[in-house]
């Protein structure tokens, strides 16, 4: 939930600089404690976590958010304030104060939520918690509020430029560089935390080393090789999901907050497999916890893939403006960027079924996955000619009615 609320922060970022694009220095340091405060978050929840029916946890996770809402308020009102600091669009609109309203209405919105939850968590704590879980939807809670109220009440006359900015629609779009750049540092620290992994827990000790083993660093070494073979496996498949992220955005040509949304479920999964890592090499071999790490490993791959395959059927939804013309309906890349996203998924999930049939071999099975994925990946492109080469070769044997 943490990573969740995180993102929905990084969104919030992201729109307020679409409106914001010029920074001087009093921006830059309302900013830098805006991100001081964000980065503190998790340390909050972990509190949360530890110790959940002390409210103090929550306290300081609701206190830190509406401190991060009152200064992005404040920058906001700086920015109004000096209209050079404002996108073009907005200088030039005669709605301007409707911009700044509209703004930090949506603006308050979670910090109100937060205060809410806080006072709430004095009588019941567990509801806070619910409150808490509702923010990550609140966007999408309140245009279905807003939907269901137009239905009963009819349509409410709006200003024009109400649907610009801050409207929360799945389609509004968002910065598909930021959205690029937030998704390579999630990438670059789960890989990372990986070999943090390795280099912590799988550096044998010298005295072990001379007692157990007669002086032999290899012989130590050689006793750590499943942690090694699952770090490897682990770090292909952290880095393939990036590959297929690159390559899906590089035919992206505007992202959209549905997509957003998405690619932010993806991402959550991937930064589960640095658990999963640990998870595939925690138990002793054949045992039915091994069994059970594999399956959960298997789960995180299959969703951090099937989320990026959601974004590109989204893409496709509205093709002409959002995907290249080379990979839209009838492109040249569609089948094989469509091969490319489900190759994931239909690998994790087969390998899934295969150690519920064989879970006497669950890991080598899972291993030879990871394995055998990233030569499936160099061979991908011929497989799919060959095969789109006999599809129309049997299309064009077929009598003609």
């Amino acid at each position: 939930m943490t990573f969740l609320i995180v993102t929905v922060a990084w969104a919030a970022h992201i729109r307020l600089f679409q409106v914001i694009v010029r920074i001087d220095d009093c921006l830059a340091l309302l900013n830098l404690a805006c991100m001081m405060l964000i980065t503190f978050l998790p340390y909050t929840f972990s509190l949360m976590a530890t110790f959940p029916e002390n409210i103090l946890g929550i306290l300081l996770f609701c206190g830190c958010v509406m401190v991060i809402g009152v200064i992005q308020s404040v920058i906001v009102l700086y920015a109004f304030s000096q209209p050079f600091l404002l996108s073009e669009q907005i200088q030039m609109s005669e709605n301007r104060t409707f911009y700044k309203h509209h703004i930090l209405k949506v603006i308050m919105r979670v910090p109100l939520m937060c205060f809410l939850a806080s006072i709430v968590s004095f009588v019941v704590f567990q509801l806070s918690y619910v409150l808490l879980a509702i923010i990550i939807f609140l966007p999408y809670i309140s245009r279905c509020v807003e939907w269901c109220h137009k239905k009963v009440m009819g349509p409410v006359e709006e200003s024009p430029d109400s649907v610009l900015f801050y409207t929360y629609l799945p389609n509004e779009p968002l910065s598909k560089e930021r959205v690029e750049a937030f998704s390579d540092g999630v990438y670059a620290i789960v890989a990372t935390l990986l070999i943090l992994d390795i280099c912590e827990d799988n550096v044998p000790d010298v005295a072990v080393v001379q007692q157990r083993f007669g002086g032999s660093l290899v012989a130590a070494l050689q006793d750590y090789g499943p942690e090694y073979l699952a770090y490897f496996g682990s770090f292909v498949t952290v880095g393939l999901l990036w590959f297929v992220h690159h390559s899906l955005f590089l035919h992206v040509t505007k992202a959209t907050r549905f997509m957003s949304l998405l690619n932010t479920f993806s991402l959550a999964f991937v930064g589960g497999l640095p658990l999963a890592y640990q998870l595939t090499h925690e138990f002793p071999r054949n045992s039915q916890n091994e069994l059970e790490a594999i399956q959960i490993s298997c789960v995180i791959i299959f969703f951090a893939g099937i989320f990026q395959l959601a974004i590109w059927v989204v893409a496709l939804y509205n093709e002409q403006e959002t995907l290249h013309p080379y990979v839209r309906y009838g492109g040249r890349e569609h089948v094989f960027m469509l091969a490319k996203l489900a190759l994931y998924p239909c690998v994790a999930l087969g390998t899934f079924f295969l150690t519920c049939i064989l879970s006497k071999f669950s890991a080598p099975i899972f291993h030879l996955m990871e394995i055998t994925v990233p030569f499936a990946f160099l061979v991908l492109r011929l497989l799919v000619r060959v095969g789109l080469a006999l599809i129309r070769r049997g299309a064009a044997c077929m009598p003609a009615w």
